[in-house]
């Protein structure tokens, strides 16, 4: 086994390497991200925001990661045009990994929640700026990512106020609120439910040959969904609480029905995560492992399990070990969360994810989930956002593919000078 270690091309070597790096970066960005609010709320601890994470990031990145790494391989530069230097493009796409990893950190050590996509493009126009040309770069492609820093974060932001207006004036701000939880809390059920299942459905489990078009995947989900809401309906019927107890304690009752909700929306948006960004680790990899081997450039590459397997290990062990600091900022210290309001916002990252894959618009997972907690805030006022948190995490998206163009020109002539002839 050994013998065999020492016959694999250094650069795949070295970009399996880069990819658990980036992975794990991910870990420590993206899906703190995603399971900040239910920190945030207290609907999970920490410890069990990892374990849900862990289950279904990996289940996402292994099971329908690897229909979507053609576009990070392939959608900013073409492959075909390095043919004549296939060296560069994996000199390109290790520094991609590298540089993008590292603003990752950076920013996870800052508490900033950052875009894993913009990373990963900023590396891959910055490589390819230098390597190829400016010509080189899909800028059309680029300006849409661009365009997504307004789209992503007020899709969900206006999704997430109006579904907390809608609990707090059904719900929260009725006399009898555990009565009003039993009513519409199905309701609840049924939304979260066909969510999950359309996010899961709709061209989500290729690798598992259940690749289901919209139509079945909407029939699918409603039925799921109903079924759901029938349960729901039989389990918040058996809620009682005895008549001398205050009000303040019914509201921890409802408080705690909401948190249940968005555990369950939190698991969509996990596999939602798992199955996308995972790309922005193998994705480069891929591109090294066809580069360096036999198959023809510009073809689609194959994607192993053992990549997608590298890609969920990462991205499980980042939000282990590092992905603290961001769950806070996103969790705490843009505005207060309770259960219902972190329900709120993660349901509407979850349904932003669904309408803007189907309308195929450009989004990022972390823009949603933080434009969504700003609606929930701004629900309340604008006094219950800490704006000053809010600025930085605006300077960090901005300056975000700038840095990760940057740091990947430094590290295209690291790999050049190091691998080169």
């Amino acid at each position: 086994m050994f013998e065999q270690l020492l016959d694999v091309p250094l650069p795949m070597l070295i970009g399996a390497g880069l990819a658990l790096y980036m992975a794990w970066a991910i870990g420590a960005n993206d899906v703190a991200n995603a399971m900040g609010t239910s920190v945030g709320s207290g609907a999970l601890t920490i410890r069990g925001a990892i374990l849900v994470a862990g289950v279904f990031e990996f289940g996402g990145a292994f099971l329908a990661g690897g229909h979507v790494t053609d576009t990070v391989r392939k959608g900013i530069l073409d492959p075909a045009l390095f043919a004549d230097s296939p060296d560069l493009l994996v000199y390109g796409m290790l520094a991609s990994l590298a540089a993008a990893g590292t603003w990752l950190l950076l920013a996870s050590r800052a508490g900033w929640p950052v875009s894993t996509t913009h990373s990963i493009v900023g590396a891959i126009v910055g490589f390819g700026a230098v390597g190829i040309g400016m010509d080189a770069v899909a800028w059309g492609k680029v300006g849409q990512i661009a365009l997504s820093w307004l789209t992503s974060p007020l899709i969900s932001g206006t999704l997430a106020f109006l579904i907390f207006s809608i609990i707090r004036a059904s719900v929260l701000d009725q006399a009898d609120p555990i009565d009003r939880a039993r009513r519409v809390g199905p309701y609840f059920v049924f939304v979260v439910i066909f969510t999950l299942a359309l996010v899961t459905l709709f061209k989500g489990l290729k690798n598992v040959k259940l690749d289901l078009d919209l139509q079945q995947a909407l029939l699918a989900a409603t039925a799921l969904g109903v079924v759901g809401a029938l349960v729901g309906r039989v389990i918040l019927a058996r809620v009682r609480v005895p008549e001398t107890e205050d009000r303040a304690f019914h509201f921890r009752r409802v408080e705690m029905i909401f948190g249940v909700l968005q555990v369950m929306t939190a698991c969509a948006v996990a596999f939602a995560h798992g199955s996308n960004d995972v790309a922005n680790a193998i994705g480069p990899l891929a591109a090294v492992f066809q580069t360096t081997g036999v198959e023809e450039l510009g073809k689609k590459a194959e994607i192993a399990p053992w990549m997608l397997g590298i890609g969920g290990l990462g991205i499980v062990l980042g939000l282990a070990t590092y992905g603290y600091r961001v769950m806070e900022t996103v969790g705490k210290k843009i505005t207060e969360l309770t259960p219902s309001r972190g329900f709120a916002a993660e349901l509407a990252a979850a349904l932003t994810i669904v309408i803007a894959s189907r309308l195929g618009i450009p989004i990022s997972t972390t823009h949603t989930l933080v434009g969504a907690v700003l609606g929930v805030g701004l629900a309340r006022g604008i006094g219950a956002l800490d704006l000053r948190v809010v600025g930085s995490i605006a300077v960090s998206w901005v300056v975000t593919l700038p840095t990760g163009a940057l740091l990947s020109v430094f590290f295209f002539y690291f790999f050049k000078g190091l691998l080169g002839d």
